[in-house]
């Protein structure tokens, strides 16, 4: 099985093969966006899973690479066109694409972003091709309908923690799931094994998300990346205010600030978070969180290597769920 390599080497390995991307194409400024994307950096986590899933069973993880690329490609496409549909001003403490180029830039080169990463999967050794391909697309399609749902809740009033889920699990969690499958497949992992990695890796990628809301509203900005309190700001569903806007209790006063057109930014994120205080929400989410983090060790653990192998995958999995409030 040969050396396990750990998280910091693998993302530099990550880092160095996406500084080597470049386009020759014209005109340049359609792949201006990508490259400026690709720069402004990103924990790289879910080209690292492709890697580190491989890394389990085989030593040379510089075959999982046209896999990892694409798989970062991919999710940087997902983050030009969610920007603008969320109208976000930044990203990982820069200004946006559609904020420092324009709408319509944002939207063409995020679809040669996604058109980029198919290339990138297409150099996929000719005997996993088929199998990563149509993981990948199954992949790429549920991300499109959780984005979907995702906008629809804007317009709901009624949507359930049960619906919720499904969302998060179809927009984020099945990419860190898909990450892992393919580089399983391609180190001729066991069925078991595949199916319990992409387990894994949705497990993980609830939990990350519910976090990710939580430090929405509790976070430091400095840290986060993105502003604290966007998603009060812009009603966002998510597991606060799903659970909040069950409460008979808060129903109507946290109502008001949902509808409200003419408000102080600090002032609607204050008293929401209080609502959110009031309920105890925090310790809910936080206590869901641990129960998909425990679930996804679970499925860590029925993969069929030695223990020591996989302490790198639960090490990452346990900074994800503990990035600070």
């Amino acid at each position: 099985m040969g050396t396990v390599h750990n998280f910091d080497f693998i993302l530099g390995i990550i880092n160095n093969e996406i500084k080597t991307i470049n386009y020759p194409y014209k005109p340049a400024s359609l792949f201006e966006p990508i490259s400026y994307t690709l720069s402004i950096g990103g924990k790289r986590i879910r080209p690292a899973l492709s890697l580190m899933s491989y890394n389990l069973y085989k030593e040379d993880v510089m075959t999982v690479i046209p896999v990892a690329l694409g798989v970062e490609l991919f999710h940087n496409f997902t983050l030009l066109h969610d920007d603008l549909m969320d109208r976000a001003d930044v990203r990982r403490g820069k200004p946006t694409v559609h904020i420092k180029w324009n709408d319509n830039t944002a939207v063409l080169s995020g679809d040669a972003m996604l058109i980029e990463a198919y290339k990138m999967i297409g150099k996929t050794q000719e005997k996993y091709l088929p199998r990563v391909l149509s993981s990948f697309s199954e992949m790429a399609t549920e991300i499109c309908c959780g984005q979907q749902l995702d906008m629809e809740f804007e317009q709901r009033m009624d949507v359930t923690i049960a619906e919720y889920m499904e969302m998060i699990r179809l927009k984020t969690a099945v990419l860190l799931g898909c990450s892992l499958k393919c580089g399983a497949i391609l180190a001729d992992a066991p069925e078991n094994d595949i199916e319990n990695l992409y387990n894994f890796g949705v497990n993980i990628g609830l939990a990350f998300q519910l976090k990710d809301d939580l430090l929405d509203v509790y976070g430091d900005q400095k840290t986060f990346g993105k502003k604290i309190g966007g998603d009060i700001l812009c009603n966002k569903k998510t597991f606060l205010l799903i659970s909040a806007l069950s409460e008979d209790s808060v129903h109507e006063e946290l109502l008001k600030w949902i509808n409200i057109r003419n408000f102080e930014e600090n002032d609607k994120i204050k008293a929401v978070t209080a609502i959110y205080n009031q309920l105890d929400l925090k310790k809910k989410s936080e206590q869901l969180i641990n129960d998909y983090y425990t679930k996804a060790i679970e499925n860590l653990n029925r993969i069929n290597v030695p223990p020591p192998r996989k302490k790198t995958l639960q090490e990452l999995s346990e900074y994800l769920i503990s990035r600070n409030l």
